[in-house]
């Protein structure tokens, strides 16, 4: 499957779940839902996902984690804020640097509603 389908994909779930749920919860809740949800469509997902780096001749195998990786290739980065900062994105752009991905969700729970809480954060993707 392709990473745009595996983002329409868990765009759908996220919106559904925003919908369903509402704002508010803690994050963990709405990675554990997002995690069954995703799974449930057949894709392959990873929770906490970690996420080595490599620098000058020192890796530390799990110097950050992935809230989600579906499919090993599209990252999903989950918030549940009122509003997100430009650090959260800056955020995915470097695990997806450090993983070598072209493309991440940054979902954000906390907002009124779903569409103001999503963006898609690209790592030399043209899509």
């Amino acid at each position: 499957m392709d990473i745009e389908e595996l983002a329409r994909i868990t765009v759908d779930c996220g919106f559904h779940l925003h919908k369903n749920l509402g704002p508010g919860l803690l994050e963990s809740v709405y990675e554990a839902i997002m995690f069954d949800q995703l799974a449930r469509r057949g894709l392959g997902v990873q929770r906490q996902a970690p996420i080595p780096i490599r620098y000058d001749g020192v890796e530390l195998p799990e110097g950050f984690r992935a809230d989600l990786l579906i499919d090993g290739k599209l990252l999903v980065e989950l918030k549940s804020v009122e509003r997100l900062s430009p650090l959260h994105g800056k955020q995915v752009l470097t695990y997806l640097r450090l993983l070598d991905l072209p493309l991440g969700l940054l979902i954000n729970f906390g907002g009124e509603t779903f569409k103001e809480g999503i963006r898609r954060v690209a790592n030399n993707y043209r899509g």
